[in-house]
């Protein structure tokens, strides 16, 4: 790094990465991928070709077909545990603004009034998009959570 600029892109780069971006592809993982069926990590048969016994099977009794087809018992209690802890929230997390002096307690004020625009928007039925056919708003990016699995905040990379 040769100037500030280049200074505040490398930390800017990593603050989103550590925060938001992980925010967005780790703690989403378990409302979803908890139920396997809806993300099975493991095929352990090939889509059957037309005319043989499986594809007789699969017509026959899709959701069968299926089941024998993804990931068995064992691998799939490896997987959620695997997906469990990796979506939850650590009880020594620090939040971004929490180790703020007073720029950062402005940060904070502005990220709670977004936080509660985005709880009014996915009250809003008009909104089609908020939530998806289980209801579930998506609350991925609030910036605050409770320790545990609670699909939602932002952490800080930092813990004390």
């Amino acid at each position: 790094m040769q100037t500030v600029e280049e200074l505040v892109e490398s930390c800017t780069t990593i603050i989103w990465t550590a925060s938001a971006l992980h925010t967005a592809v780790n703690f989403g993982q378990y409302p979803y991928g908890g139920l396997i069926l809806n993300r099975p990590t493991l095929s352990r048969r090939l889509l059957p070709e037309q005319g043989t016994a499986e594809y007789e099977e699969m017509v026959k009794s899709h959701q069968k077909a299926y089941l024998r087809t993804i990931t068995p018992k064992l691998e799939t209690l490896i997987d959620l545990t695997t997906i469990e802890i990796l979506s939850k929230h650590a009880s020594d997390e620090v939040y971004l603004g929490e180790r703020a002096l007073q720029a950062f307690h402005r940060f904070g004020n502005k990220l709670s009034e977004i936080e509660e625009k985005l709880t009014q928007k996915n009250k809003d039925g008009r909104l089609s998009n908020r939530i998806g056919p289980v209801e579930l708003p998506y609350t991925l990016l609030h910036p605050t959570s409770n320790e545990g699995l609670t699909f939602r905040g932002v952490p800080n990379s930092i813990s004390i």
